[in-house]
């Protein structure tokens, strides 16, 4: 019996639509518990990461480096069938930048969650110690000072937060991003602005200081969702809402 190319056509279905969360520092792929299921329903297929390093307090964070994280993120991209968005919040932006590099073709869009691309040889914290092996979660008030606003998370999520975070491997914090392709530009990208609006973070975008970022060089769209800088936890639904639109796009 012969089958015709219509019917061939007809039973094969599209390909998923993945989205690779990555999240910031101390934090694990519990952070996205309350983003994941609103993908799921709008038909994406969330995979949410733990970084080398941050799974448990217990871990042995002293080997671990910024090539590790990236080589985690490309591991989790290998296997999928079909277009895949990547989405980094914080200092997860740099670690989804970097592996962007190393396969741009990969990718179909990039999410930067209060975060951006740094520029080669940049770091997030180059001034941590050389000794230090691990960065613990500071108190609220000095992350406050540090810009890293809590607004919108409530006292249960604060309780969780803290209870849940694990201290960042130093070696990350202090190690320099490093970029090769430059194919990377070519890749959309969408920038969600929870903690400084879209009109700020637009006049810092070039490569100098303070942020040192290719968000000038590439093709950008800027989103603002005020809150602080978690939004996962304090407006969960609604930064999905917008990881889904640029998903989409």
């Amino acid at each position: 019996m012969s089958t015709s190319t219509h019917d061939l056509t007809h039973d094969l279905e599209p390909l998923p639509l993945h989205v690779v969360l990555v999240p910031g520092f101390w934090l694990g792929a519990w952070a996205w518990d309350d983003v994941v299921p609103h993908l799921g329903a709008a038909g994406l297929v969330p995979h949410a990461v733990t970084l080398p390093g941050l799974g448990d307090v217990a871990e042995d964070r002293s080997g671990v480096t910024r090539d590790d994280h990236v080589r985690a993120v490309l591991d989790v991209v290998a296997p999928l069938e079909g277009d895949v968005v990547l989405v980094g919040h914080s200092g997860g932006g740099a670690v989804v930048h970097e592996a962007l590099d190393r396969d741009p073709g990969r990718v179909r869009r990039v999410v930067y969650v209060d975060s951006g691309p740094l520029v080669d040889g940049a770091a997030l914290f180059p001034d941590v110690p050389a000794e230090a092996v691990e960065i613990p979660l500071p108190s609220w008030e000095d992350l406050a000072a540090q810009g890293s606003s809590l607004e919108g998370v409530d006292e249960a999520g604060l309780a969780r937060f803290r209870d849940r975070a694990v201290p960042h491997p130093a070696a990350v914090a202090r190690g320099a991003v490093r970029l090769g392709d430059q194919a990377r530009l070519d890749v959309p990208v969408t920038v969600i602005c929870t903690s400084l609006p879209s009109e700020v973070l637009r006049q810092m975008a070039h490569p100098g200081p303070p942020l040192h970022t290719e968000l000038g060089s590439l093709d950008a769209t800027y989103v603002d969702l005020p809150t602080g800088h978690w939004p996962m936890f304090s407006r969960p639904a609604d930064l999905a809402e917008e990881i889904v639109r640029a998903a989409q796009a």
